[in-house]
């Protein structure tokens, strides 16, 4: 039996996804879900515009500082897919949320979306303010880009370790 118009299926672009839809069209009895319903282009474009309406939302000098954050993970992590995540904006790599950043009253923060990553990398944080799961910084003042690779570096490798155990 085929969805109906009232079923709403969202696919993003990991193979994890895309094996779960190809699980779930088979347990429907079907090879695989009509194109017109699976459009994962959209889905990708719908991503990055939801962090659009996130960051037009955001008062400036904030936006400013965000814009140049996204821009500088997208840099670094370029096959990374944007998506929110826990309501923030975050970029996900092979299925796993790598890097996020949110604005607050009276900081940004950037989320690696691990508790490790930034006690890892206590020295290099030193002048930040954080949380096990954030790291602050000034409105208008955005992370610099070397940080910014220790950390995603580091949580790379944090997710590297999880796979590579039996």
């Amino acid at each position: 039996m085929a969805p109906t118009g009232s079923t709403c299926l969202r696919i993003h672009s990991s193979a994890v996804m895309r094996s779960n839809a190809a699980n779930y069209a088979a347990s429907l009895g079907q090879a695989a879900f009509p194109a017109d319903l699976i459009d994962i282009r959209q889905s990708l474009s719908v991503s990055k515009q939801e962090i659009d309406d996130y960051l037009a939302k955001v008062g400036q000098p904030k936006r400013a500082t965000l814009q140049k954050l996204r821009q500088t993970i997208r840099d670094i992590l370029p096959d990374a897919e944007e998506v929110i995540s826990y309501g923030m904006p975050a970029f996900r790599l092979n299925g796993k949320v790598i890097a996020g950043f949110a604005a607050f009253k009276n900081h940004l923060a950037y989320l690696p979306h691990s508790g490790s990553v930034l006690a890892e990398l206590r020295d290099e944080l030193a002048g930040y303010r954080s949380t096990e799961g954030s790291l602050h910084f000034p409105i208008d003042k955005p992370l610099p880009k070397a940080l910014v690779k220790k950390l995603i570096a580091a949580r790379l490798r944090q997710d590297e370790a999880k796979q590579s155990r039996p």
